[in-house]
């Protein structure tokens, strides 16, 4: 497919008035995607685990208008507050979208968000937030062409998502879902993201993410930037293949449940991300000492349990902690006396694999 099969030929009804709401979860990357080229493309490819607590709840009511508007006509609610400070994203990415949504400016939009996980607690809502947005205005298009078959809409919903944030194309469908061209993997595609395809072993199925909150502030540079800086980067083009080849390493991996593989590629991929922060022009470093604390004890707990957790991180200070369910016991008494007290006010989240978006 190509951007071009995303752009509507014509409506076959019309729609005055309507609601719909969509819950999206968050996910975390597994090989990470650092550095995109125009029109949210990414320089490599890159697989995640969806999640299934952290997650945007959006409503979207729409209302048509008597003339098409020359600009985008929305209110945007954060639990339950008007949210200025954000339109200004909103309407980049409607105006990013409109080409593939062309009735974007026929309707008035009241938008409705909010989160499951606390407000400010360092948890990245770009993609459950862009991918709850995209589901609820796809689902306003299959209404407005009701033989809309559901492949072709959860690909555009991804697709569009993409839009907004690049790995929110990742949060449409769980429980591993891949993103980005890769010659090892059938149908993969930059344009969005996929079910991962091949024989996944059952020691990655309910697989846990317990994501302890090391540093709720923001963040002192966004993605959006830290992405930016790997145009020049000297070490950029290692980075990029070096992914790939992570990716065809996991195949065989996924297959057998071979954990201790499992480890060795999440965790270098997490590493990795930072060295390319901290490698940049000009370079920057998010995690905190606390992360560094935390990591040294997933290392040495492992070493003297033989249990299989690992870390990996997001582009930010907070760590998240994998590990199989059957080790789930053990290691949650590990994080409750040895982890939180790294954690900002004690603070962490439980989560699970999950299956995906859901309407409401």
């Amino acid at each position: 497919m190509t951007d071009k099969d995303f752009i509507p030929s014509s409506y076959t009804t019309d729609k005055m008035e309507g609601k719909v709401t969509y819950k999206s979860p968050s996910n975390i990357a597994l090989v990470k995607y650092w550095g995109k080229k125009e029109h949210q493309i990414p320089a490599n490819p890159s697989i995640s685990f969806t999640l299934d607590t952290c997650a945007t709840t959006t409503t979207i009511t729409y209302k048509k208008l008597k003339n098409k508007a020359l600009d985008f006509s929305f209110d945007l609610f954060f639990d339950g507050k008007p949210k200025e400070d954000f339109k200004p994203k909103i309407n980049t990415f409607l105006k990013r979208t409109e080409p593939y949504l062309p009735f974007l400016k026929a309707y008035h939009f009241t938008i409705e968000t909010s989160n499951s996980f606390p407000h400010s607690s360092g948890i990245a809502s770009s993609a459950s937030g862009m991918s709850a947005l995209a589901l609820c205005l796809i689902q306003l298009e299959r209404e407005l062409n009701p033989t809309m078959n559901p492949d072709f809409f959860k690909k555009k919903a991804s697709f569009i998502a993409r839009l907004g944030s690049g790995s929110a194309c990742r949060s449409i469908e769980g429980d591993l879902m891949q993103w980005g061209a890769h010659k090892d993997t059938l149908d993969s595609t930059d344009l969005y993201a996929i079910k991962y395809p091949y024989k996944v072993h059952p020691i990655f199925k309910n697989y846990q993410d317990t994501i302890l909150l090391v540093d709720k502030g923001s963040k002192q540079v966004s993605s959006s930037l830290g992405h930016n800086l790997m145009h020049d980067h000297p070490f950029a083009e290692q980075r990029f293949d070096q992914a790939h080849k992570n990716l065809s390493k996991l195949k065989r991996i996924f297959e057998e449940g071979n954990l201790l593989e499992f480890i060795k590629i999440v965790e270098s991929e997490a590493l990795t991300l930072h060295a390319m922060m901290m490698t940049s022009m000009p370079y920057f470093m998010l995690m905190k000492p606390n992360t560094l604390e935390i990591i040294n004890k997933i290392w040495t707990f492992r070493e003297s349990s033989k249990t299989h957790l690992c870390f990996t991180l997001d582009a930010g200070a907070n760590v998240h902690v994998l590990y199989p369910e059957s080790e789930k016991e053990e290691v949650y008494q590990f994080i409750n006396n040895e982890l939180v007290v790294y954690c900002e006010n004690g603070q962490y989240i439980c989560d699970q694999i999950g299956k995906g978006a859901r309407k409401l």
